[in-house]
């Protein structure tokens, strides 16, 4: 079956894992390890060029009057992430057809296994770490797309959070949202298509 993309690009930890509820796991509540995931969010987003995941997730949970050390509980049971329930069937049904890869804003190591806990291999992974920046600055969704050789037109991604709306978007490359947790878009350009689940994702991809 020809597809309509080249090869198709995932945010990792909110579109393809439940990394949420991991955070509230660590925080021991599901308020507070929400607030403290948005306030590493925002750290994330607005510093650019590569620091340390662990540290800005310890500095995020100290703008939240948690204990900094939640970082290193965080990043020792972060093989406890889980897919979203229809993800591993809806990539594997992909990569028949196309390349798959995934454009992460964590470390290499972290990047890396999570990846492995989708089920599916990746043909490209790109962390923040080595691209030398976060999304949404746009050296990493380059690193994606010279690995793959492709054409940022000729490419989907998938997003997790209104972020990955400006960052790919500005490049080029059509952007369908996995808005899973139903977030605000702001003031994020509009996607291709929006759905807070990964099933329709295979037409959209196949037709």
């Amino acid at each position: 079956m020809a597809a309509r993309y080249t090869a198709v690009l995932f945010d990792l930890l909110t579109a393809l894992l439940d990394s949420g509820s991991l955070w509230d796991v660590v925080a021991r509540d599901e308020g507070a390890g929400r607030r403290w995931q948005m306030a590493y969010l925002r750290r994330v987003y607005a510093v650019g060029r590569y620091r340390p995941y662990q540290e800005l997730v310890a500095e995020a949970a100290r703008d939240q009057d948690l204990d900094p050390a939640l970082a290193d509980q965080l990043v020792a049971r972060w093989d406890e992430l889980r897919p979203w329930p229809e993800a591993e069937a809806v990539l594997t049904e992909l990569a028949d057809s196309v390349p798959l890869g995934v454009v992460t804003n964590c470390s290499n190591e972290l990047g890396l296994r999570a990846a492995e806990l989708v089920g599916v291999p990746f043909d490209v992974v790109v962390t923040a770490e080595r691209a030398g920046a976060y999304k949404p600055r746009p050296e990493p969704y380059h690193y994606a797309l010279e690995e793959l050789a492709v054409a940022p037109e000729a490419v989907l991604f998938v997003a997790g959070s209104p972020n990955d709306l400006i960052g790919a978007g500005a490049l080029g490359i059509p952007v369908w949202w996995h808005n899973r947790v139903h977030l605000d878009r702001g003031a994020a350009p509009a996607p291709i298509a929006e759905h807070d689940t990964l099933s329709p994702l295979t037409a959209a991809v196949l037709g």
